[in-house]
């Protein structure tokens, strides 16, 4: 009986009532809650005062970055990149051939018109030149045969002006026999030895000889005139009717000459014009075909834009050079560190390669105009927030050279600095963070033994071990929570 007594007895849970009773322990987590709340917000009042207050008063700014001015070198034609000698961080100078550009299929509508259209001035000129050469020896003869029948109507005048000087003198003597004649019959008839009937016929013959005295006088002034107007070039009266003809010929052809003259400089400076432009054009075609791309200036490579048998249009941009000499700091600080940070402040300066520096003007604000001439663009500000511009000193103009990379591309351009005014007492809470999670990290690796690769691994896994297996035995024991109650019961 006992035997099936205890065979058939199952050990049962206590029951609330019969459980000894423990004493009640006051509740833990009201006090952490708020505990941590208060610590919360102490920590989050401290992080706002620190994030807020210091960067209205700081005279420290990590926000500032190292700029230079910046050449573009674009291309002046358009066509493919030839060779390209440019390489970032390179440094070059003055005048350094950078890329070469040529171009293959240029359009050469404009020089085959201009040549035409010199071709067709060229002939035109010639012509002209023919003409006036024609007219010009045209002239000439007609000036000698002009000059030979002067020369014989000028002898011919000659006789004719001596042959009516002598006809003059015989009429004057004729008219001096008349009035002889007549002087005697007057004396004749008044010694009435004559009758006056007679006297009347002989005063006829003596006035006919007086006319026919003017009339050779006459004929004889005549020739004279046309014998001075001949030696003048003045054709005038019926002997000269075929000398004044060919007179008028020679002036006909004199003014066509001359008006080929004229047509002839014309066309002479049309054609020059038309030189000039073709030669011109073809300057502006080798400049097309082939152009090279050169340093305007000394300084560094910040960043190639093109490839070796890219095709390429004018102005694109084939590199940018910096110029490392000119480099210069802009720092972003408080509109309430304006009149601190004025022009000539001295400052400091960690990174970049600088150490002090001097304030050389304070902006407001910039515009993208303004960043397009610099390496970098200026960071970019927030409300009441303006640019201190700092120039370094000489004796940080050139610090040692360092490698090229994205950060710092070429000559430090690019890098981010500290900058810290002199005699400064508020500094940026952000570089000092930065500073104190430096200084943790350095003590940290002071206190490590510095074990070797195989003990590191093996302790970083066995840490990982132990942090997975501990969640896990947590979480069994809250979801079995009758097993500590039934060791109890099986122990008493």
């Amino acid at each position: 009986m006992t035997d099936r007594f205890d065979d058939g007895f199952k050990p049962v849970a206590a029951s609330p009532l019969s459980a000894p009773k423990t004493p009640a322990r006051p509740p833990r987590h009201p006090v952490i809650l708020r505990v941590s709340a208060i610590g919360v917000a102490g920590i989050l009042s401290a992080l706002m005062l620190t994030a807020v207050v210091p960067p209205i008063i700081a005279d420290q700014s990590d926000r500032a970055v190292v700029d230079a001015p910046v050449m573009l070198l674009t291309s002046p034609i358009a066509g493919q990149v030839e060779t390209l000698d440019a390489t970032p961080a390179a440094e070059v100078k003055a005048g350094d051939r950078l890329a070469q550009i040529t171009n293959s299929r240029l359009d050469r509508t404009t020089l085959i018109s201009l040549e035409e259209k010199a071709g067709d001035a060229r002939q035109k000129l010639d012509a002209t030149r023919a003409k006036h050469q024609s007219d010009i020896s045209y002239v000439a003869s007609l000036d000698e045969e002009i000059k030979s029948q002067a020369e014989q109507l000028k002898a011919q005048l000659q006789s004719q002006i001596e042959e009516l000087r002598a006809r003059v003198a015989q009429s004057n003597a004729m008219s001096s026999e008349k009035k002889a004649i007549v002087d005697r019959q007057n004396r004749m008839v008044a010694r009435d030895a004559a009758s006056a009937e007679m006297l009347k016929p002989t005063e006829q013959q003596y006035a006919a000889a007086l006319h026919d005295t003017d009339a050779q006088t006459a004929k004889l002034n005549q020739k004279l005139t046309q014998l001075k107007a001949l030696n003048a070039g003045i054709y005038v009266g019926e002997d000269l009717v075929a000398l004044n003809m060919l007179g008028q010929k020679r002036r006909d052809i004199d003014l066509d000459a001359r008006r080929m003259e004229i047509e002839e400089k014309q066309q002479s400076a049309v054609l020059d014009d038309l030189e000039g432009l073709i030669k011109s054009e073809r300057a502006r075609l080798a400049r097309l075909a082939a152009a090279d791309v050169l340093s305007p200036g000394p300084g560094k490579v910040l960043a190639v834009g093109a490839d070796t048998g890219r095709q390429v249009s004018a102005g694109d941009t084939i590199a940018s050079v910096v110029d490392c000499d000119k480099r210069f700091v802009v720092a972003i600080f408080s509109y309430r560190q304006g009149e601190a940070m004025k022009a000539g402040t001295k400052v400091r300066i960690e990174g970049g390669g600088f150490h002090t520096g001097t304030v050389s003007a304070v902006l407001p604000k910039t515009s993208d105009k303004v960043d397009e001439r610099f390496a970098v663009p200026f960071p970019q500000t927030e409300r009441r927030e303006l640019y201190v511009m700092i120039t370094p000193d000489a004796s940080d103009e050139k610090p040692a050279a360092q490698p090229a990379s994205a950060a710092t591309p070429a000559c430090t351009v690019g890098q981010w600095v500290t900058v810290t005014r002199d005699n400064g007492i508020v500094p940026s809470m952000s570089v000092t963070w930065r500073r104190l999670g430096h200084l943790v990290a350095s003590l940290a690796d002071l206190d490590a033994s510095g074990p070797d690769e195989a003990t590191r691994r093996a302790g970083v896994a066995k840490l990982d071990s132990a942090l997975r297996s501990q969640p896990a035995a947590q979480q069994s024991e809250l979801t079995n929570p009758w097993l500590p109650a039934a060791g109890t019961v099986a122990a008493q």
